[in-house]
């Protein structure tokens, strides 16, 4: 092939994972809106307003699954729908979810013990029924949710953007919209959007050391659940996720976050600059595994050639093999005594 055709391919390439990236957050948008519509409806309709944020969590999978699907045949690309999302069937999957989970939960235990120590936390418990029945919606809201979430930040957009400008311009660019999508929370404020950026880049360097969503699934989960379940501290500024303990913090911004949560103080940049190095260090061998671009031998051929002589000799070896065998004369082997009598006569003395 033509050096020139290599390039016009590569870059219809890119043109082609350009527009199926931009197709793609476009859906997204369109997506997460009509999942808020319908929960919204369904919940009104059923009396299930505990629900809502859980119905419009499976509505925004679900709608995030066949768009992406649609887009995925639309490339003429076959793929399940387990690795369209970026769940790959795996043996380490489940062990990958863990350990995203426990560097999630150890980074919010992180940024609370200061909290903690400064005397800024005022905890309430409230152990009705129906607390224990919130806690256990909660944590399905919250897992279904990190996945959607994860799925529309570091799924099938970030890959295609990852092929088309390669994996530092994807993570700064899904970053920086991570953040800007939590400007509308409430509470939000510049230091929560710059934390909330970090965070989406400790995210996607999760996808590009596994290349898949386990652990980031995992670590996004146990984040949001320690956060607003265990510490009953507010999840990007909502608070709607405090069921058995509910926190209140006072105390300095960079500190506490305010209103918005420890995911907006200062503070917490110091220990998402250590999760990065933690999982650095947690994902090396899914990182040689599951990264691993195997060598693909390229360039010029490099062999000598060999001698005139040798050549020469291998020519006539090969014109000896080739030539047809010389005609073979026969000898006929007589006997020593003349055989004059007939098979019937006896033998003479």
């Amino acid at each position: 092939m033509h050096p020139l055709d290599t390039t016009t391919a590569r870059r219809s390439e890119r043109t082609l994972q350009l527009a199926l990236f931009a197709t793609s957050v476009a859906w997204f948008l369109a997506a997460d809106t009509v999942a808020a519509h319908a929960a919204r409806g369904l919940s009104e309709r059923l009396g299930l307003d505990a629900a809502r944020p859980l119905l419009t969590s499976v509505f925004l999978l679900f709608l995030l699954a066949l768009g992406f699907s649609i887009l995925q045949s639309i490339a003429k690309r076959r793929s399940t729908l387990r690795d369209v999302l970026g769940l790959p069937k795996r043996p380490t999957a489940r062990r990958e979810w863990e350990s995203g989970a426990a560097l999630g939960w150890g980074l919010v235990v992180l940024a609370v013990i200061p909290m903690a120590a400064a005397g800024t936390l005022h905890i309430q418990f409230w152990t009705q029924p129906r607390a224990f029945a919130l806690l256990l919606l909660n944590l399905v809201t919250l897992a279904v949710g990190a996945l959607a979430e994860e799925a529309a930040f570091r799924g099938y957009p970030f890959r295609r953007l990852v092929q088309a400008s390669g994996p530092a311009t994807a993570t700064a660019v899904m970053s920086l919209l991570f953040g800007v999508g939590h400007m509308l929370n409430p509470g939000a404020t510049w230091a929560s959007t710059v934390v909330t950026i970090l965070a989406g880049v400790l995210l996607s360097i999760a996808w590009l050391r596994t290349h898949g969503l386990w652990l980031g699934w995992g670590l996004h989960f146990a984040w949001n659940a320690s956060m607003g379940i265990l510490f009953g501290l507010p999840v990007s500024g909502i608070t709607d996720f405090a069921s058995i303990i509910e926190t209140r913090a006072f105390g300095r911004p960079w500190l506490t976050g305010g209103n918005y949560g420890p995911e907006g103080a200062g503070i917490t940049v110091i220990v998402l600059l250590i999760g990065i190095v933690v999982l650095f260090r947690i994902t090396r061998d899914y990182a040689w595994h599951y990264t691993y671009v195997p060598i693909v031998a390229a360039g010029y051929p490099m062999e000598p050639a060999p001698p005139a002589a040798h050549v020469a000799m291998e020519q006539a070896q090969q014109a000896q093999q080739a030539r047809p065998p010389a005609a073979v004369s026969l000898v006929q082997i007589l006997p020593s005594t003349p055989q004059t009598r007939s098979a019937g006569e006896e033998p003479e003395p």
